[in-house]
């Protein structure tokens, strides 16, 4: 059996990922650059991240554990791109609208803004509507991409928080 080179391992992990890191933008181009995805921009969102900060985020690592596990890493990235698509300050929401349940309503409102720019399919409809489970008890992901998404939501939403403004030394997370 022949030994692998380490180095030759290196450059082919190079290639790949950004082999991914391009499949992932042609896979998400047209919404990064739809004027209404782009408003997303003017919405604070976790921490210093605006809204589409953290859609960004969360569409590339949608995009690789879907690629690295053999599902549909494109509809992934592409649902995760428009899972917050609300299109409204949810600081001052409850404030101005007198919404309480930001949380559990916004999926519907991003799904239905969605809807009216984009062709979805079911992959895409399903990360939208269900990225809030477990919070929404009674919306469980139907697809892996799906349950993927509610992970890395999470995962990206706690990490922008955490490197948020005027955070004190020392305080940890």
């Amino acid at each position: 059996m022949e030994m692998l080179n380490t180095t030759e391992i290196a450059r082919e992990i190079c290639r790949l990922r950004d082999e991914w890191k391009l499949d992932f933008w042609e896979s998400i181009k047209d919404i990064a650059k739809h004027p209404v995805v782009l408003r997303m921009k003017l919405y604070p969102h976790h921490g210093n991240s605006s809204c589409y900060d953290h859609c960004i985020h969360v569409a590339y690592y949608n995009y690789q554990l879907c690629r690295f596990l053999g599902l549909d890493a494109r509809s992934a990235a592409r649902g995760g791109m428009l899972h917050d698509l609300f299109l409204y300050d949810w600081h001052t929401h409850t404030k101005r609208t007198g919404d309480h349940f930001h949380g559990l309503t916004h999926p519907r409102t991003a799904l239905k803004n969605a809807r009216k720019f984009f062709d979805l399919n079911h992959i895409e409809e399903d990360i939208i509507y269900r990225h809030m489970w477990p919070v929404t008890p009674f919306r469980i992901p139907h697809t892996m991409e799906g349950f993927i998404t509610t992970c890395t939501d999470k995962y990206c939403g706690a990490c922008e928080t955490s490197r948020r403004k005027g955070r004190k030394k020392g305080r940890g997370i």
